[in-house]
């Protein structure tokens, strides 16, 4: 079975040019995740690479499938030069291992909490999952592989992301959409939410 990674590195790379940077985080009992950085204009982009290496299983199952199952990377845009959001590397590869880790499936409409700011000073210590394929297209995979899919991860407010468990991840979206939420401000206030 081909080694998917260097295929998901080549498609990001086709996608945001060239990584200005990355770095490596590994977890105990855990593949080793990579987080490239991005810089487009005046906007900054961190992208997993190594979450896709396997697929991600239900908890439940009694013997994890090594071939079929979902693949994901996950990509976090922000406005670069307003925080320390080089930070969120290792928050970010925290997030990308927790399938291995937790037995997590990510998948869109997902709430994903690291528990701490996702960069120092950040009103943020959660994303909400996004839906794929506006800003890197799936990877297509030989047979019987699932592709690979890029999900952009938007930073919530913990009142926000208190918010979205009560009215779900559309209606949270569609607040943001109403205010004219700048979601790549690694700064921002809660949407008003009342």
């Amino acid at each position: 079975m081909a080694d998917v990674l260097p295929l998901v590195e080549a498609r990001l790379r086709s996608a945001l040019g060239e990584p200005g940077a990355r770095a490596a985080v590994t977890f105990l009992g855990t593949d080793r995740i990579e987080v490239l950085r991005f810089q487009d204009g005046d906007i900054v982009r961190y992208a997993t690479l190594g979450m896709s290496a396997q697929p991600m299983n239900d908890p439940t199952a009694v013997v994890a499938d090594p071939v079929k199952g979902a693949r994901a990377e996950l990509v976090l845009s922000v406005r670069a030069g307003l925080a320390e959001t080089d930070k969120v590397l290792r928050p970010l590869a925290v997030l990308a291992a927790s399938p291995q880790v937790e037995g997590l499936i990510v998948a869109p409409g997902a709430s994903l909490d690291v528990g701490e700011p996702l960069w120092p000073g950040a009103p943020f210590t959660s994303v909400l999952v996004a839906e794929p394929g506006g800003l890197v297209e799936d990877l297509e995979l030989d047979e019987p592989l699932d592709p690979v899919r890029f999900l952009p991860l938007l930073p919530m407010t913990p009142n926000e992301a208190a918010w979205k468990r009560v009215h779900g991840a559309q209606a949270l979206q569609e607040r943001w959409l109403t205010n004219g939420t700048d979601l790549r401000d690694p700064s921002r206030r809660s949407v008003p939410l009342d």
